[in-house]
């Protein structure tokens, strides 16, 4: 047995659990001579995959007291089978696993969450991490980092890049002027400068902000959006919703202060939206020469990479014709595939 800690799938769609559902679509119902389970509590799941794969819930607690207490009584009673954990610190003593770790923010910027939250995370992931057979992230750029701040063995993290849903694709629809920005409404978004920035264009541009607060994260003050007409925040939109939005933008913003791998612009880039990002963490490495890119601690950079852009109809044309060529790089079944030998290794 392989068992996969789904608990994810309980959990509302952001980008770790984008990256472990589509994997998990992909992945076949025996690997070697195992089969692979799904195990999550006993909650409604809401997300729920296009795959055959035997879903098992189990236990009676919810969230972090049920992986490290539920999961670990069920892994037992199992012979302690291969864990893959992709989403959350998974059960930090049970040592037969494989982990994904996306980024570390929680460590270098442990204020853009909730006390809580960077508490657990600081003093539970690195023994997840010592204790885990395998490490797997999402960029170099997070090797490196994970590799230098705990010391492990290079030899030990593997990189498997996120990419775009196949869902995300270029309808060919009327370009309108709007500017987007898809993320959760926390600090390490870096919305605050972009609504400032904005507020100092005279256009005709709207903005618009997608995106819902996340009870992880500590809070975040937007209310420079209030005053201006021009600023739409729409909450959390489903994926057809967001396709549309993508479609319809002439230009999506990505101010991230700090990413492990980011896959927002890759699904703009997918719908033919041109793009501007921040040129920090793992944002050059997987979005190269397809950007424009600005220092995102500065206002005035973001300002002037904005003003730049709109309206300019041939260096817009360019970035969507450079972001659907780099979208292209990134496939969910070639990370399934490389996910896939590693297991096979493991076991």
């Amino acid at each position: 047995m392989i068992v996969i800690n789904a608990r994810f799938l309980t959990q509302k769609m952001t980008g770790v659990q984008r990256y472990a559902f589509e994997i998990c679509n992909r992945l076949p119902k025996r690997i070697g001579e195992e089969e692979v389970v799904l195990v999550l509590p006993e909650e409604k799941v809401i997300n729920n995959l296009n795959s055959d794969i035997r879903i098992t819930p189990v236990g009676k607690f919810k969230g972090q007291l049920w992986e490290q207490i539920d999961l670990p009584v069920f892994l037992k009673k199992n012979g302690n089978p291969l864990l893959i954990n992709f989403v959350g610190i998974g059960p930090v003593l049970y040592k037969n696993k494989l982990m994904f770790l996306y980024d570390l923010a929680f460590r270098h910027h442990p204020k853009w969450f909730t006390y809580q939250f960077q508490k657990s995370y600081n003093y539970l992931i690195p023994k997840s991490l010592r204790n885990s057979r395998k490490v797997v992230t999402d960029s170099h750029y997070v090797k490196r980092d994970i590799v230098e701040t705990y010391k492990i063995l290079d030899d030990k993290i593997d990189v498997i890049y996120a990419a775009p849903s196949l869902k995300f694709i270029n309808k060919k629809l009327r370009k309108e002027k709007i500017i987007l920005t898809v993320s959760s409404l926390d600090p390490r978004k870096n919305l605050k400068r972009v609504i400032e920035s904005f507020n100092e264009i005279d256009s005709e541009y709207k903005l618009v902000i997608v995106g819902a607060k996340n009870k992880s994260f500590s809070k975040t003050d937007l209310s420079g959006g209030n005053n201006n007409d021009n600023i739409i925040f729409t909450g959390y939109l489903t994926d057809k919703e967001l396709i549309d939005f993508y479609n319809r933008a002439e230009l999506f913003i990505y101010a991230s202060l700090f990413e492990g791998f980011g896959i927002p612009p890759l699904e703009a880039q997918s719908c033919g939206c041109a793009c501007l990002i921040s040129n920090v963490t793992s944002l050059p490495e997987v979005y190269g020469n397809s950007v424009e890119y600005f220092d995102p601690y500065s206002t005035q950079s973001i300002r002037n990479k904005i003003k730049e852009v709109i309206g300019n109809k041939e260096k817009i044309h360019e970035l969507r014709e450079l972001g659907l060529k780099n979208s292209r790089r990134f496939s969910w079944d070639k990370a399934t595939i490389k996910l896939t030998a590693i297991i096979e290794e493991l076991l």
